[in-house]
């Protein structure tokens, strides 16, 4: 009984967590529209939610993720506070980089969350030096780095993979497979349909998911994190998923099949996640919808909190460039 109320307990919050992001993210949509709004392009993950959600869950808070582009979605998975992410997101003081990153390239320490990059390939590198002070300092934690099928084909994801396996360090790394690369479809930029196919390249082991599945994801993300944590070496997961929206906002993804795109929409992973807790009983629409106005009064909130923040001074330009006291 009691681990069946676990179970219950942890799909809720399964839920809660992806409907967090992706009303999170339809605000963005949103606020991408109205003149002055947000800074710069605005990169979304939306339909993936059970990636980031089903990986992140299955970690300890002491635990480092590193981040791409489409790093909204990992960083409130992993405890960003969503209002000081939607000041970071519109360029404010208040946001968790004192408005200095806007979104692309954002980091919070407080949650341990390395480092989020618009260079593709740039995160898995980043990852490898975090895992190798982990295993030098003799701790128990791990890094995971997110990087989708686009940077798998990157020379440096290569020297990363291969180092890491040599050295046998703690990384998981989550090759987020969205079958698209800016307007190239996988099948125009990569010869493997499945990228865990490299891994045996590096001796290290590789497992295939379904990416819109959050239950299925955090099933495979506690078993190779744990085998990751006992000193094991790296391990590769690749989530199925697909780019419901365009690279980013700018794009209108005329060249995306409309058929495909209808079909994969359809598994969208917090409907498909609603629809199983409400037709085994687990919830009633009555819950739901509690929880759906609670994240909504949660969006609203950090919506108003950034936009009544101020600007960065002109005069703080500087500030912050350089690690201080960090070593101990």
């Amino acid at each position: 009984m009691v681990s069946q109320q676990v179970e219950v307990g942890l799909k809720k919050a399964m839920y809660e967590e992806m409907l967090l992001i992706r009303r999170f993210e339809e605000k963005l949509i949103e606020l991408s529209q109205e003149q002055g709004m947000l800074v710069g392009m605005q990169i979304l993950a939306y339909g993936q939610e059970a990636v980031a959600v089903g990986i992140v869950m299955a970690l300890e808070p002491d635990d480092v993720i590193v981040s791409n582009h489409r790093s909204h979605g990992h960083l409130l998975a992993k405890g960003a506070d969503p209002k000081c992410l939607m000041a970071e997101i519109m360029g404010k003081a208040t946001g968790v980089n004192k408005g200095k990153s806007g979104t692309l390239h954002m980091a919070v320490p407080e949650v341990n969350a390395l480092m989020t990059t618009t260079i593709v390939g740039g995160g898995p590198p980043l990852a490898v030096g975090a895992a190798f002070a982990q295993q030098y300092r003799s701790t128990s934690n791990i890094t995971v780095v997110f990087f989708g099928d686009g940077a798998a084909a990157e020379g440096s994801v290569h020297e990363a993979m291969n180092l890491a396996a040599l050295w046998k360090l703690p990384v998981v790394f989550v090759c987020e497979n969205n079958c698209w690369a800016g307007a190239q479809s996988l099948s125009e930029h990569c010869s493997l349909m499945d990228v865990t196919q490299r891994a045996a390249g590096y001796g290290m082991p590789g497992e295939l998911v379904d990416g819109n599945d959050v239950e299925k994801v955090f099933t495979l993300a506690k078993e190779m994190v744990s085998r990751c944590r006992n000193g094991q070496g790296p391990v590769l997961i690749e989530a199925k998923t697909y780019r419901i929206r365009g690279h980013g906002e700018h794009d209108h993804q005329h060249y995306v099949d409309k058929k495909e795109l209808e079909a994969w929409a359809r598994l969208c992973p917090v409907r498909c996640l609603r629809e199983r807790m409400l037709a085994d009983g687990l919830v009633t629409e009555a819950e739901l919808q509690v929880m759906d106005g609670q994240i909504e009064a949660k969006i609203d909130e950090a919506v108003q909190f950034a936009g009544e923040s101020p600007y960065p001074l002109p005069e703080e330009a500087l500030q912050d460039l350089w690690v201080e006291n960090a070593i101990s």
